[in-house]
């Protein structure tokens, strides 16, 4: 047989086989996909659940400039706290995913840093990771009426002032997981894995909150 029609044949097969091979990894991938859970904030118990009314505050932020937590908004915006501190590794690891998220949901999400402690820390803080630009404010009432034990844990309240999300967060998926609250129908991934979320009034839930851990402040 001519050596160049081995070679076709030879090669169609080679091209057969790697085509089984890669349906079928596609469809492992498909299957896995399916079994992974989501990645999303994990919330904990709170003062404040999801579905009742924030507390509202009038604040100073560390720039001096007026602030109020919680109420309904006339822009339209969500308000997600973050709350950090100078003295949580995990606080200063993100907040770099802290400067980008803020600046690519604005138009939707008004990012709010809230602490506790040392004015000039908190200060020295936003300065080293730029994002002295953003609202941050130094108040200890805040979270104690939240409830907070955990760093960093932020809590999405919507244009009317209710809570829809919560939950530790690590990393900017984990930040965006609370954004998709009014579209998931599920108020944390407990309940996501469970099977049993329910879409709130409006539509809200929280997004899938995320793997467990955090940093006690």
């Amino acid at each position: 047989m001519d050596p160049l029609v081995v070679s076709d044949v030879l090669l169609w097969l080679v091209v057969a086989v790697l085509s089984v091979t890669v349906l079928a990894l596609a469809r492992q991938v498909g299957v896995l996909h399916e079994r992974v859970a989501p990645l999303g904030a994990m919330a904990t118990a709170t003062a404040v659940e999801i579905g009742e009314k924030a507390p509202e505050f009038d604040l100073l932020d560390l720039e001096g400039r007026k602030l109020h937590v919680g109420g309904v908004r006339a822009d339209g915006r969500s308000q997600l706290l973050l709350f950090v501190s100078p003295i949580c590794p995990m606080c200063k690891k993100l907040m770099g995913a802290v400067r980008s998220f803020a600046r690519s949901e604005r138009k939707t999400v008004e990012l709010v840093l809230m602490g506790d402690g040392e004015r000039e820390a908190h200060r020295a803080m936003a300065r080293e990771h730029g994002v002295q630009d953003l609202p941050f404010a130094i108040s200890p009432i805040v979270g104690m009426r939240f409830g907070i034990g955990k760093l960093p844990y932020a809590v999405l309240i919507d244009a009317e002032g209710v809570v829809r999300a919560k939950g530790i967060v690590n990393s900017r998926e984990h930040l965006e997981s609370l954004l998709v609250a009014q579209e998931t129908g599920f108020s944390s991934i407990q309940e996501y894995l469970a099977g049993t979320g329910r879409a709130r009034p409006n539509g809200a839930a929280a997004r899938s909150p995320a793997a467990e851990g955090g940093t006690n402040p």
